[in-house]
Parts: C-alpha cells; sequence; structure tokens
C-alpha cells in the first residue's frame, strides 16, 4: 500500500521549507513507503576540480533523499539528525544525478538508508548509507 496523498503532500510542502533543497534545486520524483527518488540537475557551479558533480555536493543529495525516505515512515515532523554517512564513489557524474533511498530499518532511536546515485545514463555512479538518529525518541536514559 503506498502513502496517503496527505502524508505525501505533508513531506513535500515540509521539505519544501528546507534551505538545501531550494539552493541545489532537488527534484522529488517518487515518495513511496521506506522510499524517495530524487534528481538534481547538474551545473558547471557544481563541479569539482575534476570537472565532474562534486562528491560533497553529491553526498548531501544522498543525504537529504534518505531523511525524505525516512519521513515517509516517521511522517515529516519528526526532529532526527544525520549521525553518520559514508559514500563510495563509482563513476564521476558528469550529468544530472538521480537519487534513490530505501529505508533499512526505522529503530526506537536510530534509523540506517541505503542510497544509490545513477547519472543520466543510468550508470551507478556511487553508493551510500546515512544513519539517523532520531531526536524525539531520545531519554536521558538511552543518551
Amino acid at each position: 500500500m503506498g502513502l496517503s496523498l496527505k502524508l505525501k503532500s505533508d513531506i513535500i510542502t515540509e521539505i519544501n521549507k528546507i534551505p538545501i533543497v531550494d539552493t541545489l534545486k532537488i527534484e522529488i520524483i517518487t515518495l513511496d513507503d521506506g522510499y524517495c527518488e530524487t534528481k538534481v540537475q547538474r551545473k558547471l557551479s557544481y563541479d569539482g576540480v575534476f570537472k565532474s558533480f562534486h562528491g560533497g555536493l553529491l553526498m548531501t543529495i544522498a543525504d537529504s533523499t534518505a531523511c525524505f525516505a525516512i519521513f515517509t515512515r516517521t511522517g515529516p515532523y519528526v526532529k532526527l539528525t544525520t549521525t553518520d554517512m559514508n559514500i563510495r564513489f563509482l563513476s564521476p557524474c558528469l550529468s544530472d544525478v538521480t537519487v534513490k533511498a530505501r529505508v533499512i530499518k526505522v529503530g526506537r532511536t536510530l534509523s540506517p538508508v541505503s542510497i544509490d546515485l545513477y547519472d543520466a545514463a543510468k550508470k551507478h555512479v556511487a553508493v551510500a548509507q546515512v544513519n539517523y538518529i532520531l531526536l524525539d525518541n531520545l531519554t536521558t536514559s538511552n543518551v
């Protein structure tokens, strides 16, 4: 079963309030239960030293997409933040990037997410994993 229209609308409304979404023009392609797909158009101003999409920006897009995937399980009003993230770059990204994030688990306090990044030709350019901590669920006994 997919997400309700209300939940999708609430998530998109909250996503559109996030400054980095506007800065990078992150486009939501798909929101589904535990899943989010986004796309960002490559601009030359996003390039790094090797004239390809800067890896730090790719990490930022992956991190943001992971957060949006979690929102499909928790709703968009939960307080959460990244605890750690790793990314493996497989190939330079010389085009727009499509990012697909899938929630592995929403635990009591932690939520790991797997992320795949693809160029416009659907070439796999990076794989990542990010872990989020759900701040609303923290108490002094588990900090």
